[in-house]
């Protein structure tokens, strides 16, 4: 099932189980993953974007390897808090995720993920081109964090 509220999200999760959080790009998708206490994200890696069907199948098998109880996709909002066609694409992805998996799925707002990321990059001296492999999924760890962070606030 899908959820636009984030405590809904969160109330709507099994206990002691993992989080996935997406960082949903045109050609790329950065993953990472929670452990089961909720308290770390880590990115884990990006999938080149291909076909849904290809894209969903790796993702799912993530989601049961390590036995995720629930997806956070990064909503890609406007700076001024709007939705526009990135967003639109976000939760057709999210439409189409929920026929292939009873897990919760949920959004976090991701405005400036990226840019934290590279920023994280820059000061750990990554080069260009390493920057370039790992961007998506340690954005995808920024957006997964932010949710952990707010997750023990509720």
């Amino acid at each position: 099932m899908i959820h636009d509220a984030f405590e809904d999200f969160v109330a709507a999760l099994s206990p002691m189980t993992a989080l996935m959080g997406l960082d949903l790009g045109e050609k790329t998708i950065g993953v990472a993953v929670s452990d089961r206490m909720r308290t770390v994200a880590s990115p884990l890696e990006t999938v080149r974007r291909k076909k849904f069907t290809l894209d969903s199948a790796r993702l799912i098998e993530i989601v049961t390897d390590r036995e995720i109880g629930g997806l956070l996709l990064g909503l890609p909002r406007n700076m001024d808090g709007t939705e526009g066609p990135r967003c639109q694409s976000t939760r057709a992805f999210a439409r189409n995720m929920m026929r292939l998996t009873d897990l919760p799925i949920g959004f976090w707002d991701e405005r400036l993920s990226t840019v934290a990321a590279e920023k994280a990059l820059l000061e750990a001296d990554t080069t260009r081109k390493r920057r370039g492999q790992v961007i998506d999924h340690v954005a995808a760890g920024y957006i997964l964090q932010g949710a952990l962070d707010r997750l023990h606030f509720l």
